[in-house]
């Protein structure tokens, strides 16, 4: 059933869709946390995100599985902070520049927000559109930045939850969204390169891991937390190993426990993975 659907490009997405434009979402309760505490001493700070989704339609995965849907995700330069961790594209939420685009978006222009996407999205109650929209037009605004996302090769899907980060004071809101051909797209200095990782390898008990971390020179905010960590292992395309970790494992996992309902397999302590954190990982080269 899973593996069929995702060779079913209309059905998954439908699926997709669906799912998603009906799972609750907590961005306006969120956002006002957030701007209540605007005078703290260390703010929180509000990130939109996309989590990319591309149809890859000749492809023929190494996972033992035609697996058409892939996961689009950025690795991060050694100039910015959490260098070298697989990520979303997306970054700070910029109030002026992201209302102005998502007055566009709302009105139409780039078709992002439209058709059924758009219909459930408006049933949201309250501020929920609103802010929705918010963080659509902030991920995107972001994701051209640092990619080049053409927002008229790219449709909205829905959102997920908010996801929020105990090393960095930040809450994170995600979008899912459909990059349309072949994406064409040109990285920043804020970027390494892209990871593609199969849908289907999720699916998949062996590809998951435990990351076992070693912190240099702890910050005080990170001394009483763990550091293992569930992880995905991925030999990407150059051949290197990527393990795909922290807070984008976290919105793929809520992703795929939407829509498919999986859940992180107990075996994944089986195959542990030794990583060191360096000082510089706070801040970027």
């Amino acid at each position: 059933m899973v593996y069929s659907i995702l060779n079913e490009k209309d059905a998954f997405l439908h699926r997709v869709v669906e799912k998603l434009g009906n799972v609750p979402i907590d961005y306006s309760e969120k956002l006002d946390i957030i701007k209540k505490n605007r005078k703290e001493n260390e703010p929180r700070l509000a990130a939109g995100v996309l989590l990319l989704l591309c149809y890859k339609k000749n492809a023929v995965i190494s996972t033992g599985h035609d697996s058409k849907f892939v996961f689009q995700l950025i690795k991060r330069s050694s100039d910015v902070p959490q260098a070298g961790d697989i990520s979303c594209p997306g970054g700070m939420l910029e109030p002026l520049k992201d209302h102005i685009l998502q007055t566009f978006i709302c009105c139409g222009f780039p078709p992002i927000l439209k058709g059924r996407t758009r219909s459930l999205a408006k049933r949201r109650k309250g501020k929920e559109f609103k802010n929705l929209t918010l963080f659509l037009a902030n991920a995107v605004r972001e994701s051209w930045e640092e990619i080049r996302l053409n927002p008229f090769n790219f449709s909205f899907l829905g959102p997920l939850p908010s996801y929020d980060l105990n090393l960095f004071p930040k809450t994170i809101f995600p979008l899912v969204g459909l990059v349309k051909g072949k994406g064409n797209f040109h990285l920043n200095g804020e970027v390494n390169k892209i990871v593609e990782i199969p849908v289907a390898s999720f699916f998949r008990e062996e590809n998951y891991g435990l990351y076992s971390l070693n912190f240099l020179d702890k910050p005080d905010r990170a001394k009483n937390m763990e550091w293992d960590f569930p992880c995905l292992i991925h030999q990407d395309y150059d051949g290197k190993e990527e393990i795909l970790w922290g807070a984008t494992f976290g919105i793929i996992m809520s992703f795929l426990k939407i829509i498919f309902d999986l859940e992180l397999p107990r075996t994944y302590t089986k195959r542990i993975i030794k990583g060191t954190l360096y000082p510089d990982y706070l801040t970027g080269r």
